[in-house]
């Protein structure tokens, strides 16, 4: 099974009281590493040996829990989710669980229900700034309340070994605090170890007391923290070249698009899930050639307005809002406004099952599809491979969508959204995922492509570091 192959053999030990921080490049073959690590792929020679004294439970899935990026989203096995589901409530029914429910389902299972367990329950509650959530259905939660969800579920479970793909991502800055004290505090417990899987070496924490790089599929040794970022290099200033920059800023201007002043415009618009208000009597104008920052705490109500511009949201046609300068309700057809928006979310990502070639998944960008059920033209392939050159993942084009990284799905992902050169970006955590090289790539090219005339952007992003320097206006929610 060439796909489940690294480059070399692998060497790997980590002793009690260690906590790793497995780093590496999108597609170096981090997860890979932790998949051998867990046992979930068939070895040549012999299996992993495993000493998870002083545990007593006989099996591996008992003692080492693994939260990937998906199952921060939903999970591998969510096969009915799709993009629209989440502001749908008629997708609600007696068979949905709520946040609240499923914890304490999952509390009950895994172990004895006593006054110090329920403590610990009620910290980690209260870490989270859970409480506000528990009551919702699981399908209504933001990206960043159920990565909240799945980290509580785990943490209940009082694994052994604890292992976190890219646990910070998608937490607001006080979340991500949180988290960083609960690791920690975690850390000093005998009989936990915590193995945080990383694609930014920015982020390790201070407990982390050692580093296992992974580059081109091969597994490097074991080093200290310290050591490790004593010989980090600076990120390039520059990752996009300046004849692909140019390229892009010389793309001709498409027949067809508006020409309008006020590409958004939202008066009084509110939001209400039964006893829910997620937005209320908000007033926001995004004008032609505008660059807007979209900020907030987890939950509170971003990815539903922009869904509302994207035509996802049916509560959208109750609302006063005007899109390229027409009125939502006027006769215009959802496909007629998706034309013009590109687009990219953590929803998105979800919902992508397909396995597919990535040159497909680019191309159903140009069709508003999840899946491709129209065959492109060889000049509209032209353009996937375009933009896929631009993303450096022109060499994913006959790969398997659903066989590379998360990271490179995100770069797929990215490519699909700027396939179709459209008047407005809409790019909610566009750099999930992303190394730190692949990161400044992104904000260089969205920086390119908002040099054009007639182009607009809103994105959603929990780092400010993480902002291009072309966005000059910003908005925060506030959580109601």
């Amino acid at each position: 099974m060439p796909e489940w192959r690294m480059a070399e053999p692998v060497d790997f030990e980590t002793l009690d009281g260690e906590h790793l921080a497995i780093v590496g490049p999108n597609g170096a073959g981090k997860s890979m590493l932790v998949d051998i690590i867990t046992g979930r792929h068939p070895l040549l020679m012999h299996d992993p040996e495993y000493n998870f004294a002083p545990s007593t439970r006989p099996l591996v899935s008992d003692n080492i829990k693994y939260i990937t990026f998906r199952d921060t989203y939903g999970g591998d096995n969510d096969r009915t989710y799709y993009l629209q589901q989440r502001w749908n409530q008629q997708e609600i029914d007696a068979e949905t669980p709520t946040a609240g429910k499923i914890l304490e389902e999952t509390f009950a299972m895994t172990g004895e229900d006593n006054g110090q367990r329920r403590a610990w329950q009620k910290h980690i509650y209260k870490l989270f700034q859970m409480e506000h959530f528990l009551d919702k259905y699981v399908i209504m939660l933001s990206s960043g309340e159920l990565r909240k969800l799945k980290l509580a579920e785990t943490l209940f479970a009082s694994p052994r070994v604890l292992v976190l793909d890219n646990p910070f991502i998608g937490l607001d800055s006080d979340t991500r605090q949180q988290l960083r004290t609960l690791l920690d505090e975690l850390s000093h417990e005998a009989a936990l170890q915590v193995i945080l899987v990383m694609s930014k070496p920015d982020d390790i924490p201070d407990f982390i007391t050692h580093i296992v790089e992974v580059k081109d599929m091969k597994v490097g040794r074991k080093m200290t923290r310290n050591d490790y970022l004593a010989s980090l290099r600076p990120v390039p200033e520059r990752m996009l070249s300046e004849s692909k920059e140019q390229a892009i800023v010389n793309l001709p201007d498409k027949d067809g698009d508006y020409d309008a002043h006020e590409v958004v415009r939202m008066h009084n618009v509110s939001i209400v899930y039964g006893e829910r208000t997620i937005l209320k009597n908000l007033n926001w104008t995004v004008e032609n050639g505008d660059r807007w920052a979209l900020g907030g705490q987890n939950g509170a109500g971003k990815s539903t307005l922009l869904s509302l511009v994207c035509a996802d949201n049916p509560q959208a046609y109750a609302c006063d809002i005007t899109l390229f300068d027409q009125q939502r309700g006027s006769g215009e057809t959802i496909w007629q406004i998706k034309r013009h928006i590109g687009y990219v979310s953590p929803e998105m990502h979800r919902s992508y099952h397909r396995d597919m070639p990535c040159l497909r998944i680019v191309a159903s960008g140009l069709k508003d599809t999840v899946g491709l059920y129209v065959r492109p033209d060889d000049g509209e392939y032209d353009q996937c491979r375009f933009w896929m050159d631009i993303f450096g993942i022109g060499h994913l084009a006959d790969r398997s969508f659903m066989k590379i990284s998360s990271g490179e799905q995100r770069l797929v992902l990215l490519a699909r959204a700027f396939v179709k050169d459209p008047q407005l970006l809409i790019l909610d955590e566009p750099l999930h995922g992303l190394d730190s090289t692949n990161s400044q790539l992104v904000r260089e090219v969205i920086n390119a492509f908002c040099r054009r005339r007639n182009k607009s952007l809103i994105m959603v992003s929990h780092y400010q570091e993480e902002l291009p320097t072309c966005i000059t206006k910003s908005i925060y929610l506030q959580r109601s």
